[in-house]
């Protein structure tokens, strides 16, 4: 870890962390951090060494001009401070790419950093495709595996079981470090997964507030989510496949028992709605 500047004692730190890469559909994760940023006007605290990480042949390096000046901009993860005493408590937000080599060493090393420095609640956030519709509201799922913070939160014990990212790990790892921990996961629509989704972003902001009882302004997400949920109604309208699959999963999520069973039953119209189509006799 590289320190940029000291922290001085945190009062009831929460700290919160995206990655770009493959826990990022829709970049609905780190588009929440960099609002997060921009709003609370964080500032820089300290960097994880990238040389240990990356391979900067799959995270490039890029070039970047300031003040007339040009410079190297590594790929690596920066940990920032928002202090303001509207909040009344202090946030870390943790943004950065997701490493390509030793996960579990970097995991130790942010894990500890947030211990060193009081951190009593660590949260982070995820999105996945899903066959979800983008008409209807981004289902956002928060989890956890400590007792107390699923009661505290009103939560649910995580029931995937699959491949993992370095959130799934890092959330693994704040599970076996005692250090109270949750996820939040937006469900992007995967037909919709080319740009990014800030009617996602916007939900898991939303989220935050609701578990954390925290303001947080959402600047112009609301309307940028509108723009995106038109721009994506015209894309499926163009297509008459898309537009019968979009209304097929209207339909599942909304005679869905939601939360719970909506995952399972848009699975089902989904399996339902490919089963039709191969069997639909061929045009004329």
């Amino acid at each position: 870890m590289i320190e940029l500047e000291d922290v001085s004692e945190l009062r009831d730190p929460i700290m919160i962390a995206a990655f770009e890469g493959w826990n990022d559909a829709g970049e609905a994760a780190t588009a929440a951090i960099e609002h997060l940023i921009e709003v609370w006007d964080a500032e820089p605290v300290a960097a994880i060494d990238p040389e240990d990480y990356y391979d900067f042949q799959v995270n490039r390096p890029r070039v970047v001009v300031e003040d007339g000046k040009r410079r190297i901009s590594w790929p690596t993860t920066r940990i920032l401070l928002a202090s303001s005493t509207s909040l009344g408590r202090d946030i870390i937000l943790v943004q950065g790419v997701e490493p390509s080599t030793r996960w579990r060493s970097f995991t130790i090393e942010l894990i500890e950093y947030a211990r060193q420095i009081g951190v009593t609640t660590f949260v982070t956030l995820g999105a996945l495709l899903a066959d979800v519709a983008h008409t209807r509201p981004i289902f956002i799922t928060a989890t956890s595996e400590h007792e107390d913070v699923i009661h505290r939160f009103d939560l649910e014990t995580s029931k995937y079981e699959g491949a993992t990212g370095i959130v799934g790990v890092l959330a693994d790892a704040a599970g076996q470090a005692d250090l109270p921990s949750f996820s939040c996961w937006a469900a992007v629509p995967h037909y919709a997964s080319g740009t990014p989704s800030p009617k996602a972003t916007l939900a898991l902001i939303t989220k935050l507030e609701e578990l954390l009882n925290l303001t947080i302004p959402h600047g112009d997400l609301p309307e940028l989510a509108r723009v995106w949920e038109d721009t994506v109604d015209e894309l499926a309208e163009s297509d008459d496949e898309v537009a019968e699959y979009v209304h097929s999963l209207e339909k599942a999520q909304d005679t869905a028992d939601l939360p719970e069973a909506s995952g399972e039953a848009i699975a089902r119209e989904f399996e339902r709605y490919l089963r039709l189509r191969t069997e639909e006799p061929p045009a004329g």
